[in-house]
């Protein structure tokens, strides 16, 4: 079922003379009043009738789900289902259909998440079964379109779920901006579950990023509902490129991928909180054109609004960063409490404050970019995890990350001088000596950034961050980095079709991902897949150094190597990318809305010390005893629960997932309960030791009401205070 676009909806009367349905409205707005129901909008000159929000393009697609064949939160799978492997099948590869899409893209971006394994939490302490009968399996209405942002005609999407549960009486929303780069479903499992399960509506966006592939030899693009098309009609994103220009590039570079987020031009990042946002108010419009109340003349009545409606800005990651910046940026009274996990924030830089923790050093260089830290983790974790306090302790550490290459890429660091010693020994603890004592990473996030590395966290996101950052497009092949499918050898080869028909439904939105690729266009010898690339400075096999450290160089605006100033285009680029992070740091003022971070202190994808620790600080320098900021820091709790699956982390780490859970009732309970939000503080979890033992309460103590003052966080003496 399709709702009309703007401009297609049957106005108020049958003419559509401007000033005449003016006069009209203010008539209406008179008798409203006059039969006491009137609105603050019919005061401030505003109809309060229901319309298209004038960002939405296109049709509004409906489907009903009866919460027995399918559903809003598992697609039919039910909590078995989404814990069971294989991954749901197409009857055609080739030919997904539209359902078969939805159901794999919601399997996989909730197990993506959430630690589905046994014993992890999944189904006691977390998951669609719990706190409910049976399966899981939520009825309701999911409505779906694009939308446009200023500035750019790369759509968004943005998604509505109505449970059936809905009380219009007593209306609620949650906010589920996708995580990562992940597409329209990629909070399905995080805000999406704890929202439809409380009956509140869930409004998500991808926020510019998910798949949104575009095959440029094919022209394959995307729909909004992830089938495959080359025709001229609306995608997901296609590269601005004309005719020629593609053909010119395929000759040139053939098979290549465009994605999305890195190449659309947008810097979708700088519109995270616009996004999310415009997903709230599209959820204003779709609740009240299914609950409003009808006049009988064409127009609803607005009877769902901000005012009567509880609005929690959610989510985790870049999700729960989106939903922090749409707080920052709300003058419109949309937001009523926030409440994320890990957020992708980067504060503005006050280095007025410094942080501590216990009796370690004081951090002043806090508040580094995203692609700051990351292009650093990209340039030396490679050789730090050879280093010998954490070499054989890392969990996964041997599966992922081949030593010779890790020797070869410490090696190829002392030879440009960037790390000292005689030894791989004295190589590699000078590497994670720089990432630690002069990067800000903390000693708790080492044994993990092993995997991150051999899982290309930090490659990825310095790639694609890069071109965001710099409004770049895919013809311009930053750093010599494209983006394809490979073969064995690492050479760029064909995406299988069956491959492309599911990139939907298996992307993260990020590559290398479900079988594309980040391909070294330099490399020695060939285009080669980074991973197995030797870079041309050194004929070494070390991970396409020469690539990474040109994006480090980008990131910093002056030659990795030797500190000088970049010149010419590359000057350009730094600048622009330079740019672009300013565009995306945030203010620190919440406006004093109810807000609760949760973050694990072992987060080694976003540091603790440029993301949520120093946004608390800038957070109580702006907004002083204004603030209801909250921040908890989860001891032995990382950025991917999904991970705590496999043995060596099970052992080590408990599901953050959990206390996500907790922030989200806490923010409620203090909106609807007006229960006060219990001080910041470290939570001290206890690991279960063992992937064999099941988690139990006694391993995940609950946020205290009243915490030690030995455990508590404090800005104090213009310094963020982290016990021990």
């Amino acid at each position: 079922m399709a709702f009309p676009g703007p401009g297609s909806r049957p106005g108020l009367f049958v003419y559509n003379n401007k000033q005449g349905t003016i006069m009209k409205r203010i008539m209406l707005c008179a008798l409203i009043g006059a039969t006491g129901m009137t609105l603050t909008a019919c005061k401030d000159g505003k109809p309060p009738f229901n319309e298209i929000p004038d960002f939405i393009q296109g049709d509004i697609n409906q489907t009903s789900y009866d919460g027995v064949t399918d559903d809003l939160l598992t697609a039919g799978l039910g909590a078995s289902g989404l814990a069971t492997s294989p991954a749901p099948a197409f009857a055609d590869p080739l030919n997904p259909t539209t359902a078969e899409l939805r159901r794999l893209a919601i399997y996989n971006n909730y197990r993506a998440l959430v630690d589905t394994a046994p014993g992890g939490g999944y189904g006691t302490f977390f998951g669609p079964q719990v706190g409910t009968s049976g399966e899981g399996l939520i009825p309701g209405d999911e409505y779906i379109a694009y939308m446009a942002v200023p500035g750019t005609d790369v759509p968004v999407t943005v998604m509505a779920q109505v449970p059936d549960s809905f009380d219009p009486d007593r209306p609620c929303m949650v906010t589920a901006p996708s995580s990562g780069s992940r597409g329209i479903y990629g909070a399905i499992g995080t805000a999406g579950e704890w929202g439809l399960k409380k009956g509140c509506a869930v409004v998500y966006t991808d926020k510019g990023t998910g798949t949104g592939s575009h095959n440029l030899a094919t022209n394959n693009a995307q729909r909004i509902d992830g089938t495959l098309t080359s025709a001229d009609e609306p995608v997901q994103f296609r590269a601005d490129l004309t005719e020629q220009q593609r053909a010119d590039f395929n000759s040139a570079w053939p098979d290549r991928f465009a994605y999305k987020h890195a190449h659309s031009k947008a810097n979708p990042e700088a519109d995270w909180g616009l996004h999310v946002l415009q997903s709230i108010e599209f959820g204003f419009y779709v609740l009240n054109e299914k609950f409003g109340r009808e006049l009988g003349n064409g127009e609803t009545l607005l009877t769902i609004n901000p005012k009567n409606t509880v609005v929690i800005a959610s989510s985790v990651s870049n999700g729960g960063g989106s939903s922090v910046r749409a707080a920052e940026q709300d003058t419109r009274g949309l937001i009523d409490g926030v409440a994320v996990s890990e957020p992708n924030v980067n504060p503005q830089v006050d280095r007025s404050f410094t942080i501590r923790q216990g009796e370690g050093p004081v951090i002043t260089e806090h508040s580094r970019s995203l692609l700051d830290y990351t292009t650093a983790l990209a340039v030396y974790q490679g050789c730090a995890n050879q280093a010998p306090a954490i070499r054989d302790d890392a969990p996964l550490n041997a599966t992922f990350n081949p030593p010779a290459i890790g020797e070869n890429i410490c090696n190829s660091l002392a030879n440009k001088g960037l790390v000292s010693g005689a030894t791989l020994d004295d190589r590699a603890t000078d590497a994670l000596r720089i990432l630690n004592e002069e990067f800000g990473i903390q000693p708790e996030q080492n044994l993990l950034a092993p995997v991150h590395f051999g899982l290309a966290v930090a490659q990825s996101i310095s790639m694609t961050y890069a071109n965001a950052y710099g409004r770049t497009g895919v013809e311009d092949r930053v750093c010599e980095l494209s983006l394809a499918a490979t073969d064995s050898a690492g050479a760029v080869t064909q995406l299988a079709p069956a491959a492309e028909a599911a990139l939907f439904s298996v992307s993260n939105g990020i590559p290398p991902s479900a079988g594309v690729n980040i391909v070294y266009d330099g490399a020695d010898g060939q285009p080669t897949n980074l991973p197995a690339s030797a870079s041309p400075s050194t004929n070494q096999l070390d991970y396409g150094l020469d690539a990474l450290l040109c994006l480090r160089s980008l990131a910093q605006g002056s030659d990795a190597i030797s500190g000088a100033d970049l010149e010419g285009a590359d000057a350009e680029l730094a600048a622009a990318i330079a740019g672009g992070i300013a565009e995306v740091r945030a203010s620190g003022d919440l406006q004093g809305k109810p807000t609760v971070f949760v973050t694990g202190r072992a987060d080694a994808i976003l540091p603790i010390n440029h993301t949520s620790r120093p946004y608390f600080g800038l957070n109580q320098r702006v907004e002083g005893k204004k603030s209801n900021l909250r921040y908890y820091e989860i001891l032995n709790a990382h950025h991917l629960d999904v991970l705590n699956g496999f043995p060596g982390v099970a052992d080590r780490y408990v599901p953050l997932h959990h206390y996500y859970f907790q922030a989200l009732d806490l923010v409620w309970a203090k909106l609807t309960e007006k229960q006060a939000l219990p001080p910041s503080q470290v939570v001290r979890t206890v690991p279960r030791g063992d992937i064999a033992t099941p988690l139990a309460e006694v391993n995940l103590p609950a946020i205290n009401a009243e915490p030690d003052a030995a455990d508590r966080i404090v800005f104090e003496d213009d310094q963020v205070r982290i016990p021990e």
